[in-house]
């Protein structure tokens, strides 16, 4: 089994669903995926929940699966997300001064790969 990181930072949704799908694929193949929200994807977070959002299921089936990490607190403040990624009970990451360590993840063993 590999371990891998997927920090995506751009908050194209034709971006994001490629993180999502490969988690997600990564997963089911026997894989750790873990999926770190950071820089302008966390703009996404309100929306990925709105049943009309194209992107809806696979980050329910994300969430399910246990593959999302957390999000960024500085960048989710910054970006007006934070109360959203409260809301819907993601863990806010924020151990290299407010943000996501990739040291901690390479530190772990995890692969890391952004997006």
């Amino acid at each position: 089994m590999k371990r891998f990181a997927l920090f995506v930072y751009n908050g194209d949704p034709m971006c994001f669903i490629h993180v999502l799908l490969n988690a997600l694929d990564m997963n089911a193949k026997g894989h750790e995926a873990k999926i770190v929200i950071e820089g302008a994807s966390v703009k996404m977070i309100p929306e990925l929940v709105k049943p009309e959002n194209p992107l809806s299921g696979l980050w329910r089936e994300s969430l399910e699966a246990d593959l999302v990490a957390g999000v960024c607190k500085a960048c989710a403040n910054k970006l007006g997300t934070l109360e959203a990624a409260k809301g819907q009970g993601l863990t806010l990451l924020d151990e290299m001064s407010g943000h996501p360590s990739m040291a901690a993840y390479r530190d772990k063993g995890y692969e890391v790969i952004t997006f």
